[in-house]
């Protein structure tokens, strides 16, 4: 994700469950999680989800709920008398488990499931919820974004189950299935491929007047990273390299103006691929939305973006595609490699901002040191506000997507860049590069990217990292004896 404050950041280059419980079926349902640090009630231990198949049929309004259908598929790991889906903003009309109906209440955020027979370790768990699915707004999170002429996704950091039953953390990812009904006059696409029905083109299947479009992923994902996307939609094809599938989505209406912009992406595809590695997924592309966010987002293989962004005249060139690059970014670090705590969220963030900031070095001539110095001078500042970058202050008040402060963008690039001083380029290249193929279609900690960066380096890397991860002051600059950083204001 990145939020836009962009007046700012144009003239400073600054970033600005499916759960099942352990619990006895006599005990009273509550909501319950993995104990995550900022996110304490997502997700319960117990099990594993493989693949989610869910179905969504929308009417043609966006302010009225969909009838969806989700079917989940996992793995039982522990004695399970009583599951917990994390669920909330719809209203649930059954449930099954393993084909026999369950009993349910809504708890908090949850969906408390008993099922007929208790699971035992090691059995396969299917779960299917007949819901609705509500694209109103609520207080604080998102979920279905509404869009001028229809509907998409915007679910980081834990609004996913706003709009499905899942297991909605990063630590379990899985393959989704989407199926999605909308009427004439309306495109739907999601995340993955197209997947063939009845020998029609793009996946169609004529349901009376309406239309059904089914997408499959071909590599597991976080539920965070879902995109569904229903409006009156042009989908273009273009090839990026290596004859990888680029397919973008954009309102209708703005194909012309959109087009140059949508030609950036193959060559940047290209010199991603030349710093880290082969694109780690099966399509990419950008999904152009007509609405107000404040922020674009990193939906796996479908990165969403606000229209306004590549319509307005006072974003130069050089800062739009800087920003496409922060969120193609992404689908090596945040997407492939997801991060295993909310905690790691400096991982995405950090080397997103890293990548936007050195394409426009490399491309636009606006030297990365320069931005480096000016969030160098601020850092203490950001670690003041935000925490330090792997151990993030917790959502305040005003909702869960404040997590994304900017110590988590220029803060943990700065990082990076110390990294590159202190270990050298060469090292620090191959470092991003062995990453991102260690741990494909996984999920990674900070301890790990310490270790791995430690034994490439030759030497124990712990020390700097728990300076500058964890330090409440800014450490010096390796290389730059004379940055110094801005005194932090009292509050």
């Amino acid at each position: 994700m990145l939020l836009s404050s962009r007046t700012p950041r144009v003239a400073a280059l600054l970033a600005a469950g499916a759960s099942l419980a352990l619990v006895a079926a006599a005990a009273p349902a509550e909501p319950l999680g993995i104990g995550d640090r900022l996110f304490p009630h997502l997700g319960n231990p117990g099990y594993d989800v493989t693949d989610y198949d869910i179905s969504f049929t929308y009417g043609g309004d966006n302010k009225k709920p969909l009838d969806a259908v989700t079917r989940i598929n996992a793995r039982a790991t522990a004695p399970l008398d009583r599951i917990n889906l994390d669920f909330s903003h719809g209203t649930v009309r059954s449930v099954t488990v393993n084909g026999a109906r369950a009993q349910y209440v809504t708890k908090g955020e949850d969906l408390v499931v008993t099922p007929a027979a208790a699971v035992t370790p090691g059995q396969p768990l299917k779960i299917a919820v007949q819901h609705t699915s509500d694209p109103r707004p609520g207080k604080k999170e998102i979920g279905w974004l509404r869009t001028k002429d229809g509907l998409a996704m915007a679910n980081q950091a834990d609004a996913a189950h706003r709009v499905f039953p899942s297991n909605d953390h990063p630590s379990d990812k899985a393959y989704f299935t989407f199926r999605v009904t909308a009427p004439k006059g309306y495109t739907a696409v999601a995340n993955g491929l197209p997947v063939a029905k009845n020998a029609l083109p793009a996946a169609k299947k004529r349901q009376g007047g309406a239309t059904q479009w089914v997408y499959r992923t071909a590599h597991p994902m976080a539920t965070e990273l879902a995109q569904v996307s229903i409006g009156r939609s042009a989908v273009l094809h273009q090839d990026g390299p290596d004859g990888l599938p680029v397919r973008d989505v954009v309102p209708a209406k703005d194909v012309k103006a959109l087009k140059p912009w949508l030609k950036k992406t193959p060559g940047q595809i290209a010199w991603m691929e030349g710093k880290v590695g082969d694109y780690p997924f099966e399509n990419y592309g950008l999904l152009i939305a007509h609405a107000s966010t404040g922020f674009e987002l990193e939906t796996q293989t479908l990165s969403l973006f606000e229209r306004d962004l590549f319509t307005r005249s006072e974003y130069p060139k050089w800062y739009v595609e800087s920003i496409m690059v922060h969120e193609l970014a992404h689908q090596w670090f945040g997407n492939s490699v997801s991060p295993r705590s909310w905690s790691d969220l400096w991982l995405n963030e950090g080397h997103a901002t890293w990548y936007e900031s050195l394409y426009a070095e490399e491309q636009a001539d606006r030297p990365m040191v320069q931005r480096m110095r000016a969030a160098y001078r601020a850092s203490d500042a950001m670690r003041a506000d935000g925490g330090p970058p792997a151990a993030p202050k917790k959502p305040t008040s005003d909702g869960k997507i404040s997590i994304f402060r900017p110590v988590v963008y220029d803060g943990s690039a700065l990082v990076l860049y110390a990294l590159r001083q202190e270990i050298g380029a060469d090292a620090f290249q191959r470092l991003e590069r062995t990453w991102t193929a260690t741990h494909r279609d996984s999920t990674a900690t900070t301890a790990d990217f310490v270790k791995l960066a430690s034994q490439l380096a030759g030497r124990d890397l712990s020390g700097f990292f728990d300076a500058w991860l964890y330090g409440k002051k800014t450490p010096p600059m390796p290389g730059h004896p004379d940055w110094k950083t801005d005194p932090v204001s009292k509050p």
